[in-house]
């Protein structure tokens, strides 16, 4: 029986690797035949679909799907277990779009728990099983309180409508959830991202904020003990902070006071 849903299927499944050579090597079957099965110029024979199948950690009968819950099939087998949650079923995104972005950063947001401080983060976005994942660690040292805070987190990124969206989890055994949404500053500049993030100030009474948030991109491979040397709580007006950074923190610095 003709499957009408096998090419659409065969492209979202592909989306999800880093290119189809790559795929083509994995299963072992020609580009060029491969590309006629992306192309509906032809239909793989059940061996070769089984092996395809196989390389996304799927069943062969997975590709009548419609395309909706051939997607959550295939976050189901990569361990994500998303069942029929909209939500989740919406990592992640526009996965093209997304890998531009992936890489090493340096992020900025004001603290409520340090007024007038900057404090500076370091992250990593990186595709893993068709999904980016999203590390990042947060290091102060305020020697005034003898205060030492390290934390980590980690979650997931989705890409829809030029923003990144962001979930992370800090872990720690009270852990809290953190959300960010950032997009590009304009369609070719991707150093820097801008946005807001949501948390939780936890020396001023656990109390809510948003803020400004800004993540400036250090390439795919950085040095990462002078990234996190980088880390710190720094006064708004430091040398330090990169000028894009002071300007669009202190923006809103001057949005919050007035």
């Amino acid at each position: 029986m003709e499957n009408p849903n096998f090419v659409e299927n065969l492209r979202l499944a592909c989306s999800t690797r880093r290119s189809v050579s790559q795929i083509c090597r994995e299963i072992g079957i020609n580009r060029q035949q491969f590309n006629r099965y992306i192309n509906g110029e032809a239909r793989p024979s059940p061996h070769n679909l089984a092996r395809i199948a196989s390389a996304f950690g799927i069943g062969s009968e997975d590709f009548h799907l419609p395309q909706r819950q051939f997607r959550e099939r295939l976050l189901q087998r990569a361990g994500k277990g998303v069942g029929h949650d909209n939500l989740l079923a919406g990592f992640p995104g526009d996965i093209a779009a997304l890998r531009r972005h992936l890489g090493y950063y340096q992020t900025f947001h004001l603290s409520l728990s340090w007024p007038g401080k900057v404090i500076s983060s370091c992250a990593r976005l990186h595709e893993e099983n068709g999904l980016v994942k999203v590390k990042s660690i947060e290091r102060i040292s305020d020697r005034a309180n003898e205060i030492r805070q390290f934390s980590k987190y980690e979650g997931s990124a989705t890409f829809s409508r030029n923003r990144i969206f962001i979930v992370e989890k800090s872990m720690d055994p009270q852990s809290i959830v953190a959300q960010t949404i950032l997009m590009p500053f304009e369609t070719h500049q991707r150093v820097y991202l801008k946005g807001v993030t949501i948390g939780v100030s936890w020396r001023k009474e656990n109390t809510p904020y948003a803020t400004r948030m800004i993540w400036r991109h250090l390439g795919s491979t950085t040095d990462l003990r002078a990234l996190l040397e980088n880390c710190g709580a720094l006064p708004l007006g430091s040398r330090q902070l990169p000028a894009p950074v002071r300007s669009y923190l202190e923006d809103s610095a001057a949005v919050s006071a007035g």
